[in-house]
């Protein structure tokens, strides 16, 4: 049984408490927020290195020895490191950009440990093994983030807010719905043996179109988290309330837990059955249950391209522009997943789409946290990121812009940024499957993508100086904060090779079904 799987989880949750218990002590209680991020990152490094150097590549830890399916599993494979390396990189970042961004009396009221709280459910999200618990490590994520989406208590963050917990709380009543549907279904929590019972129905008494209409349900949830179309309706507001580090945190790292939810359970769990009465849908008589979904995550993927796309456009601020820009880029990283949900369990192509998700779920989780810390630091300086209020920055704040330019030709898909290896991953899945409209799709977004970011350098960085730009310093700090993910996304693109080969490693996690289930209910514990 290794410890270590659960090391993240510690150190998250041990943070928070230090950093609640240290609340009188402001330069302390910061000083032990970035200490416990620094060891959250340091565990994360040493679960890659274990995960990477285990012959099968998972690491199951049972709680209190309890086995599984009886038992709580924490289960760390390719895929889970992966996105917890995302979440250690933006998260350390955000916490020293909040150390000088957050005010002192707001930091040492309730910042750090909500932050940190935040961080736990993440970490925890990702490395459950029960759906049940998926659904406790949300919650745990998501009432933090309530607090910190209203953190300036003004009546926009207060409606962002409320819009946002409102919309969430449904999602979670719905989420608790369908997952005691699952279990009076499949008679299991456990993924790994959920997916053992479903690929032999007949032998567990598992009802699959039930389960089926159970998952679809359980998809409109993970759709809301990761604001997925139609599911967005918080996105805008709650991104421009939040503070600028809590808004990196959501675009960069939350959002992408209703996409690893997605992943794990409909490429790992779900894609374990099939439906072989409905033989009139797919071809040999047989219907696995993500062909079912592959239309509905292209309906998802075309939606939030456009919705996304045009709304940035039409922003008149940067912080509503970026806000718009994350639903439409969760479109590039839905696409490639139907792609791979349409084609059959045992073409490369299925794999391939996977591998596109991640990397470009990676470039957008660095490159739009990025974004947002620009737009927080020039918050600071101006006072405003409305357009009207911009306007010279170029010429006033050259590295604060050139950092901007670098996150945003990211997202575009200029080469050698990392961002142009995720959009070649999403168009090459898209030609492989001899997609004509997934294609379109990609191409329509890739031209609204410049579009919006070409609106926004040309009147916020290149126009004349408006008279609040006139005379302002960005803080050197918060600028240093971005420039460091800056020079991320260049490395990240130049040495592309090792993030490549983790991603192929946690497609083939996500898809090998078998693998999970030997790792949760047959391996050493």
């Amino acid at each position: 049984m290794s410890v270590v799987v659960v090391g993240p989880l510690l150190v998250a949750l041990f943070t928070a408490i230090v950093t609640l218990a240290l609340r009188r002590w402001g330069p302390v209680q910061r000083a032990a927020s970035l200490v416990g991020s620094i060891l959250y990152l340091g565990v994360v490094a040493l679960l890659i290195r274990d995960v990477r150097a285990d012959e099968a590549g998972y690491l199951v830890y049972q709680l209190s020895n309890w086995q599984a399916p009886y038992g709580i599993s924490l289960v760390a494979d390719d895929l889970a490191v992966l996105m917890l390396a995302l979440t250690a990189v933006v998260s350390l970042l955000a916490v020293v950009f909040s150390a000088r961004y957050i005010d002192e009396e707001g930091q040492r009221l309730s910042y750090h440990p909500l932050y940190h709280l935040m961080v736990a459910g993440i970490t925890g999200s990702f490395l459950t093994g029960d759906i049940f618990n998926l659904f406790v490590w949300f919650e745990v994520m998501l009432m933090s983030s309530y607090v910190l989406v209203v953190f300036y208590s003004g009546p926009e963050e207060t409606r962002a807010a409320l819009h946002y917990a409102f919309l969430n709380l449904i999602g979670s009543a719905v989420m608790l719905l369908a997952i005691g549907g699952l279990y009076a279904t499949t008679g299991t929590l456990n993924m790994a043996d959920m997916a053992q019972r479903l690929g032999a129905p007949g032998q567990y008494g598992v009802d699959l179109p039930a389960v089926l209409g159970l998952s679809a349900l359980l998809l409109s949830v993970f759709a809301l988290k990761a604001g997925i179309v139609p599911f967005q309706f918080w996105v805008p507001d709650a991104y421009r309330a939040a503070p600028a580090p809590v808004a990196a945190m959501l675009a960069g790292v939350v959002k992408k837990v209703g996409v690893y939810a997605i992943i794990r359970l409909y490429f790992t769990v779900f894609a374990a059955a099939s439906l072989p009465n409905l033989s009139g849908f797919g071809g040999g008589g047989e219907l696995g249950f993500l062909a079912f979904f592959g239309p509905v995550f292209f309906l998802m993927a075309l939606g939030s391209v456009v919705v996304g796309g045009f709304g940035a456009v039409a922003r008149k601020d940067l912080d509503g522009l970026l806000a718009y820009s994350s639903i439409g880029q969760v479109g590039f990283i839905v696409l490639p997943l139907a792609v791979a949900a349409s084609v059959p369990a045992d073409s490369s192509i299925r794999t391939l789409g996977v591998v596109a998700a991640l990397v470009y779920s990676v470039n957008h989780g660095i490159a739009k946290s990025l974004l947002f810390f620009v737009s927080g630091a020039i918050q600071g300086a101006v006072g405003s990121v409305d357009f009207e209020d911009l306007g010279g920055l170029a010429e006033r704040e050259p590295l604060l812009s050139g950092t901007f330019f670098v996150g945003a030709l990211a997202l575009i898909g200029i080469p050698p940024l990392s961002g142009f290896f995720g959009k070649l991953l999403v168009f090459d899945a898209a030609v492989q499957a001899q997609s004509a409209l997934a294609l379109g799709v990609s191409l329509g977004g890739a031209i609204l993508t410049i579009a919006y970011f070409t609106l926004a350098w040309s009147r916020g960085f290149w126009s004349e100086p408006g008279m609040a730009v006139e005379g302002t310093r960005a803080d050197r700090s918060l600028v240093g904060v971005a420039a460091v993910l800056a020079v991320l996304i260049v490395v990240f693109g130049v040495g592309f090779g090792p993030l490549l080969e983790l991603a192929e490693d946690a497609a083939v996690a996500a898809t090998e079904t078998q693998g999970y289930i030997d790792a949760v209910l047959g391996g050493e514990a």
